[in-house]
C-alpha cells in the first residue's frame, strides 16, 4: 500500500502540495491527472524519496521496489534483448555469481526457477515485440536506434523488471498508435501497483482503475477509469455550483433583513440573531476552474474536388522508394487517419502531400489554389528559442498592427502574459501551441498533423478535437491517442509494407487485430455458387455464441468495476478483497479480448461462406 500522508512541498517558491493524503492499496492502476505545471513529476520524485518533504509523510511498503523508465536512454553496443534483461538484476546477479558450494548452487537454481529465469528471454522479446521490435531489431545494438527508439528500449526494461511500485509518467509519448494499444493491455494485467501520469485519455479509460487528481494543491482519489472520473467530477462541480448559489441566495435574504431593522429598537434582537447566521453558515467554496482557450482554425473558401490526387506514385529517399504504388483522393471534407507501426511510411506519406517531398514516380495533382497546413512534433523543436511568439507572428503578418497579432495570438492560447517571452522559456504546450497558429495561420483547405497532443494536457487535447470537428478543411492525421483517432477521423487508412490502403473497419477493429494477432490472410477460395444451408446455419450459431460469450463478459467486468467504485469496499480497508476484485478484473480483460477476437474471426468465416 502507498500511503501519501498529509504532504506538502514548495518549488523554486511555488507550493505544490498544501496538506494532501492519499491512499493507493497494493496492485491498484492509477492514473495521475492534473495541469501541466500542477506538479505531477514532482510528486513522482517525492515518492522515490529524491526530494526531501516539507511536511508529511510518504509510506511504502517495506522492502517494495520502485521503478520507472531511466532517464538516460541506452545507447551501448549491448543488443536490444541483454539491455532488458539486464534489467533484472536479480536474475543478472545469481546468472553471474560462481561458486563450487553444492549448496549454494542449488539455492541459486531454486531461486532462478522461483523468478521464472528460463523464460525470460522469451518474456523480455514478447515486451520489445508489443513496443515495436521483431526479432532481427531485438538482436542488434541500442547504438543502431534513434533516441526515440531507445526509450522503447528503457519502456521494456522497467515493464520486464516488474517492480512492486511502477511510476510511468508520460510514457505513450514516444510510442506509436499500435504500442500504446498495446501498451493499455499490459498495464491493465500488470500483476502490481501502477501509478502514470498520463493526457492520453485512451489509456486512462482502458488501463486504470481510479484516477488521483492533482488540483490546486490538493490530491483527490476518484475510483473508477477516466470516463467515471470525468462525469463524477462533473457532478460534483455541479453539485457545488447550485450549493454555492443557493448559499449566496440564503446569505443575501439574510443580510437584507438585517439592512432593513439593525436600527429598529423593536427588530434589533431578530437582526442580532441574523448576524450570527450569518457568522456561522460555514462558506461554500464557489467553483473555480482552470479555463483553456480553445484552438481557431479559420475556415478556407471551398475547392472542386478532389484537391490531392495521386496516381500509381512511388515515394522516398535518395531515390529508394518507402511506399509504392499509391492511388490515392482525398475531398476538402475528409478526415483520414494513418495506422500502421512507425517506420513504415506515415509521415513519409504526410510530407509528399504536403509538398515536402517530391514523387519519385507517378503523377500527384493537386488543385492550383490549395493551401496546406503542416504540423510535425519536430517543428516545435524548429521555432527560433531567443525570439518571441510576437516576434514569430509578426514575420508572418509583417503589416498588422501589434493589437491584432496578439489578438490572433489570444486566439490560439497564447495570452498576454507570454507572448512577449523567448520561445525558450515556453512551455511543450505552449510551444504546441504557436507552431499550430503558424501552420494554419493561412487558412488551409488542409491540415496535416503529426503527432499533435504530444505536449498537451487533456483539456488542451479535448479543445483540439473541438477545432477539428468545426473546420471545414480535410484533416490527415497521425496519433498515438487513440481518442484523438477516433474523435476526428471518418477514414482510416493502413500504410503497411510499402503501400498505403484503406481500413474499411473502425478503430476498435484494428485494435482486435493488433492483440488477436490473427494468421496472415490465405487467397480466397471460390465461394460455390449455392453454399451448403447446415454450414451456414452452423457458422450463424458460432456468431451468435460468440456475441453472448461477449456481452456477458463486459457485463462481468461492468459489474467488477462497479465493485471496484464502491466507496464501502476501501474504508473497510481489506486490502486482500480489493486485490482479489482487481485480479479478477484483469482475467475478465485477458477473456473479452480473446473473445472478440473469436467473434471477428467467426464474422470474417460467415462472410465467406457466402450470402445468407
Amino acid at each position: 500500500m502507498l500511503r501519501i500522508s498529509n504532504i506538502s512541498f514548495m518549488l523554486e517558491g511555488k507550493r505544490l502540495f498544501d496538506d494532501c493524503s492519499a491512499v493507493i492499496p497494493s496492485g491498484h492502476k492509477v492514473g495521475l491527472v492534473g495541469r501541466n505545471g500542477a506538479g505531477k513529476t514532482t510528486l513522482f520524485r517525492l515518492i522515490r524519496g529524491e526530494l526531501p518533504l516539507d511536511a508529511g509523510d510518504i509510506e511504502i511498503p517495506r522492502g517494495a521496489r520502485i521503478g520507472g523508465v531511466a532517464q538516460e536512454v541506452p545507447s551501448s553496443d549491448t543488443s536490444l534483448i541483454d539491455t532488458v534483461l539486464a534489467a533484472d538484476e536479480e536474475r543478472a546477479a545469481l546468472l553471474d555469481e560462481e561458486t563450487d558450494d553444492p549448496t549454494r548452487i542449488a539455492e541459486i537454481q531454486t531461486r532462478l526457477v522461483d523468478i521464472g529465469a528460463h523464460s525470460a528471454e522469451a518474456r523480455a522479446g514478447a515486451i520489445l515485440a508489443g513496443l515495436g521490435f521483431d526479432a532481427e531489431a531485438q538482436q542488434r545494438p541500442c547504438s543502431d536506434f534513434s533516441g526515440g527508439w531507445r526509450m522503447r528500449v528503457a519502456l521494456a526494461a522497467v515493464l520486464f523488471s516488474a517492480p512492486d511500485i511502477l511510476l510511468l509518467d508520460e510514457p505513450t509519448n514516444y510510442l506509436d498508435l499500435e504500442g500504446t494499444i498495446w501498451l493499455e493491455t499490459y498495464l491493465a494485467r500488470y500483476p502490481h501497483t501502477v501509478l502514470v501520469i498520463s493526457h492520453d485519455r485512451g489509456l486512462l479509460t482502458r488501463s486504470v482503475g481510479a484516477i488521483l487528481h492533482l488540483h490546486r494543491q490538493k490530491l483527490t482519489l476518484y475510483q473508477g477509469n477516466y470516463d467515471v472520473f470525468d462525469a463524477q467530477r462533473r457532478e460534483r462541480l455541479m453539485q457545488q455550483a447550485a450549493q454555492f448559489k443557493k448559499q449566496q441566495a440564503a446569505r443575501a435574504h439574510i443580510q437584507s433583513f438585517v439592512d432593513r431593522f439593525r436600527a429598529k429598537a423593536s427588530k434589533a434582537k431578530q437582526a442580532q440573531s441574523r448576524i450570527k447566521a450569518l457568522e456561522r453558515m460555514a462558506p461554500v467554496a464557489a467553483v473555480i476552474e482552470d479555463t483553456v482557450t480553445g484552438f481557431n482554425f479559420p475556415s478556407p473558401e471551398e475547392l472542386a474536388p478532389p484537391i490531392i490526387r495521386l496516381e500509381d506514385v512511388s515515394v522516398g529517399y535518395d531515390g529508394k522508394p518507402v511506399l509504392r504504388g499509391l492511388d490515392l483522393r482525398i475531398d476538402q471534407d475528409d478526415r483520414i487517419a494513418l495506422l500502421g507501426a512507425n517506420g513504415q511510411g506515415k509521415s513519409t506519406l504526410s510530407k509528399l502531400l504536403s509538398g515536402r517531398l517530391d514523387t519519385l514516380s507517378g503523377r500527384m495533382h493537386a488543385s492550383g489554389k490549395l493551401r496546406i497546413g503542416y504540423f510535425a512534433q519536430h517543428q516545435v523543436d524548429e521555432l527560433h528559442v531567443d525570439e518571441t511568439p510576437l516576434q514569430h507572428i509578426h514575420r508572418l503578418r509583417p503589416t498588422e498592427t501589434p493589437a491584432k497579432l496578439r489578438s490572433r495570438l489570444a486566439q490560439g492560447g497564447l495570452g498576454a502574459d507570454i507572448v512577449d517571452n523567448k520561445v525558450g522559456r515556453l512551455s511543450g504546450g505552449q510551444k504546441a501551441r504557436l507552431s499550430l497558429l503558424i501552420a494554419t495561420i493561412d487558412a488551409p483547405h488542409m491540415i496535416i498533423l503529426d503527432e499533435p497532443t504530444n505536449h498537451l494536457d487533456i483539456e488542451s487535447r479535448e479543445a483540439l478535437v473541438q477545432a477539428l470537428t468545426a473546420y471545414d478543411g480535410a484533416v490527415i492525421l497521425v496519433s498515438h491517442d487513440p481518442h484523438l483517432v477516433e474523435c476526428v477521423a471518418d477514414r482510416l487508412w493502413l500504410v503497411k509494407d510499402g503501400a498505403v490502403r484503406p481500413f474499411e473497419e473502425d478503430l476498435d477493429a484494428y485494435r482486435a487485430l493488433l492483440l488477436g494477432k490473427p494468421e496472415k490472410p490465405k487467397p480466397e477460395k471460390p465461394r460455390p455458387r449455392q453454399p451448403n444451408r447446415n454450414a451456414l446455419a452452423a457458422l450463424r450459431a458460432d456468431v451468435s455464441k460468440c456475441e453472448t460469450r461477449v456481452a456477458k463478459l463486459e457485463e462481468m467486468r461492468d459489474n467488477i468495476d462497479a465493485r471496484l467504485a464502491a466507496p464501502t469496499l476501501y474504508e473497510r480497508g481489506d486490502t486482500e478483497e480489493i486485490e482479489k476484485w482487481q485480479k479478477k478484473r484483469a482475467e475478465v480483460i485477458e477473456g473479452l479480448d480473446r473473445a472478440e477476437a473469436l467473434w471477428l474471426k467467426s464474422l470474417e468465416r460467415l462472410e465467406a461462406a457466402g450470402p445468407s
